[in-house]
């Protein structure tokens, strides 16, 4: 199989749980370091899957990798190769489809419950499952672009996430570990102090309580979400 291609736009916002659910089902992977100055790659089909994760970046920002990225996410889409955005990820699959990035109402940091959509796209993408709690740490949204189905929602944010056929983007963050959080944590302090008036926004204290518990459980949804993922993969 051809490797699943990882973008990272941060270096403290890598691939995270899901470069342990590859491994563990022995799918190989590629880390593209856009942090490091790696060029995007042209030939999607170089890839069995594009995945982007998050990143302290606006995708309305003028940086030289996201016109290629937002290409890149629609020759994916043009080639049936499956893409999965989180967070900024998403929110750069939306946008390279038509879709609009903006700031949201409620910044949100810390963990919220998500609400699974209603439809038939939701249930083939989280079965059964009505809600759970994943984590979160954003200050825009997107929009559901043509095409796509909102699938997930919550309180805050009335798109976190949508699916249109073998792709995905998400808003929220099904890809932390205890690692990850507390990194976060620790390096967003400020930021956290400064969106301290937020409903949406937690104190540190409150994040990591309970955080193996929290993260296994959403270990859990993320399987479910990774596996009909993967579906999609080229296998040539």
């Amino acid at each position: 199989m051809k490797p699943v291609a990882i973008f990272r736009h941060a270096r403290s916002e890598g691939p995270g749980y899901f470069a342990t659910y590859l491994e563990r089902r022995t799918i190989p992977w590629k880390l593209i370091a856009m942090d490091e100055g790696r060029a995007i790659p042209k030939d999607v089909r170089r890839f069995s899957g594009l995945v982007f994760m998050g990143g302290p970046m606006s995708v309305n920002d003028e940086l030289p990798w996201i016109k290629p990225a937002l290409e890149l996410v629609r020759e994916a889409v043009r080639k049936d190769v499956p893409a999965l955005g989180h967070c900024l990820g998403g929110q750069l699959m939306s946008r390279a489809l038509g879709g609009d990035v903006t700031r949201t109402r409620v910044k949100e940091i810390g963990w919220g419950e998500v609400e699974v959509a209603d439809n038939a796209v939701a249930r083939e993408w989280f079965g059964g499952l009505g809600a759970f709690e994943s984590f979160h740490w954003h200050g825009e949204t997107f929009s559901i672009p043509p095409g796509g189905t909102r699938v997930l929602r919550n309180a805050h944010c009335e798109n976190q996430a949508f699916a249109l056929g073998k792709h995905l983007g998400m808003q929220c963050h099904v890809e932390m570990t205890e690692e990850l959080v507390r990194s976060w944590c620790s390096g967003g302090a400020e930021e956290i102090r400064h969106g301290a008036s937020s409903p949406g926004v937690q104190p540190p204290a409150k994040i990591e309580k309970n955080l193996g518990e929290r993260v296994a459980a959403l270990h859990k949804v993320a399987d479910r979400i990774y596996e009909r993922w993967i579906e999609g993969l080229a296998k040539a």
